[in-house]
């Protein structure tokens, strides 16, 4: 009933149920930790087969717990999100239905709720959010259709209020003047090259100074420049190695890939930005003494303890606040650099690559707010290109005129 899989420390249990025609089938479910869990588990799908059908044994809310705890391989990130979603959500409002009873209507019900709450900021939950419950509910369902605990998925048919994510806008002189009067700003935020370089100089004296030019030359990931370790660099090709994140967990600090495939890639360094990086490791030596490591974090606390990346983004909001420049968020720097690169005639398969993306749509729909120097450029090549041929035709046919 219940076997031990080499090399991944979990078991899994296999048993005959009525599946939803009334046939007997084979129920095999992985997982678990432990076999004592197994073992319960598979006796307690006996028991709700003997009840009267598998799917009887499961309200909602068990079978979410269930589902949740056998997931294997998910990133951190994602397990948690997940989590939050059926604490927070899922079982408050369908928790208690019969998984086998649990219809269209009830679903829709429970989003018809969720979109008349506030977030603890007092503002409406935003519809990229309901889409992420959605999805956790239909990936937890879907699991039951194949378990054979109900026949089709009530979440399928739902329609939720199209997402539509912010377009990032830079800071321009007039919307910097707005801010300072009343407050307003952007939810997506990218600062132009002259603003930038003024955090740049302002963060100079800053212990992580270096960390923030890599993040907003190179686009990094906040969990990504945390993650960097001294290995990663190769200061004479200039050159650094993205292939591992750090992420915060309720687990505490943990190390796993970066968000895709794409996402582990070689970043070129300028030669200034590998500068800053020689005197970063020659200070660090001297600080760390014995305790420094190549295998070690580049950017680390005062004691030599890894980053959290929380802590990055607490630490460049009160800079960005004590420089007295608009505000954006650490993220938003990721933003700034596509939007640079562009301004700089950088190719877009370049900044995707750069950025890690695994599709240059994404580079080009989302992270490339164009600065204004290049709408600029761009007006007055199409001036030049068009009104100077419409100048010499006027004066030909004033000349043929007389």
């Amino acid at each position: 009933m219940q076997l031990d899989k080499d090399g991944h420390g979990s078991w899994y249990f296999a048993v005959q149920v009525s599946g939803p025609a009334g046939r007997r089938e084979r129920l095999r479910r992985g997982g678990f930790t432990t076999a004592e869990q197994a073992y319960r588990a598979g006796g307690e799908v006996i028991a709700a087969d003997q009840d009267g059908g598998l799917g009887a044994g499961y309200t909602v809310a068990r079978w979410l717990r269930c589902w949740l705890q056998a997931q294997q391989g998910l990133r951190p990130s994602t397990r948690e999100g997940y989590a939050d979603h059926v604490r927070l959500h899922l079982i408050p409002y369908l928790g208690r239905i019969e998984l086998a009873q649990l219809t269209t209507r009830d679903i829709g019900r429970m989003f018809a709720a969720l979109a008349g709450r506030c977030t603890r900021y007092g503002k409406p939950i935003a519809p990229s959010t309901l889409h992420r419950i959605r999805a956790t509910l239909r990936a937890a369902l879907n699991a039951a259709v194949r378990e054979g605990l109900i026949a089709s998925n009530p979440a399928r048919m739902i329609r939720l209020p199209a997402s539509s994510r912010p377009y990032p806008q830079v800071w321009t002189d007039r919307r910097v003047a707005a801010w300072r009067r009343e407050g307003e700003h952007p939810t997506v935020a990218v600062w132009t090259a002259d603003q930038l370089a003024e955090f740049l100089a302002f963060a100079s004296n800053d212990r992580l100074h270096v960390l923030w030019q890599l993040i907003a030359l190179r686009g990094l990931r906040r969990g990504e420049a945390a993650g960097l370790r001294w290995i990663d660099l190769d200061l004479d090709r200039r050159e650094l190695a993205v292939n591992r994140q750090l992420v915060h967990t309720d687990a505490g600090l943990i190390v796993c890939p970066p968000k895709s495939a794409a996402s582990q890639r070689i970043i070129a360094l300028d030669t200034e930005t590998v500068r800053l990086l020689r005197r970063h490791e020659q200070t660090e030596r001297q600080r760390l003494g014995d305790a420094w490591r190549e295998t070690g974090p580049i950017f680390t606390r005062m004691d030599g303890s890894p980053l959290r990346p929380d802590y990055l983004t607490v630490r460049f909001r009160n800079l960005v606040h004590a420089s007295g420049l608009p505000p954006i968020r650490l993220h938003d720097l990721r933003h700034g650099t596509a939007s640079l690169a562009l301004a700089c005639g950088s190719d877009l398969r370049v900044v995707q690559g750069t950025l890690g993306h695994g599709s240059i749509v994404v580079t080009s729909d989302i992270y490339t707010s164009v600065l204004p120097e290049v709408y600029h450029r761009s007006a007055q090549a199409i001036a030049r290109l068009v009104l100077g041929k419409a100048r010499r035709t006027a004066r030909n046919l004033r000349k043929a005129a007389a």
